[in-house]
């Protein structure tokens, strides 16, 4: 008789260690899942923002004003347009 219950001891102890490994790991993946989630809904507001940003910065305004300033460009107009004839279409070169 006592060596079925130093078995059953040693199982319920045995048990028991186990029951306790499995709680420990499932507070540390809840927490690490906790983590995770803060760090989705950081990474979500930045990226929102640098959107944003991004769109500020393609506005029709902003790029003719940089394209004025730093590249020195100028609205085409019919005075600074040359016209240059497809000689391939007119068959002259035929």
């Amino acid at each position: 008789m006592t060596r079925v219950n130093t078995v059953l001891l040693v199982a319920l102890v045995f048990s028991s260690l186990y029951l306790v490994r499995t709680a420990y790991d499932s507070r540390r993946l809840f927490t690490e899942l906790d983590r995770a989630k803060n760090e989705y809904a950081r990474f979500d507001v930045e990226h929102k923002r640098l959107e944003a940003e991004r769109q500020a910065a393609a506005t029709n305004a902003r790029v003719e004003r940089t394209a004025r300033e730093r590249l020195a460009m100028r609205t085409a107009t019919p005075a600074v347009t040359i016209y240059v004839p497809d000689v391939s279409a007119s068959g002259v070169g035929q």
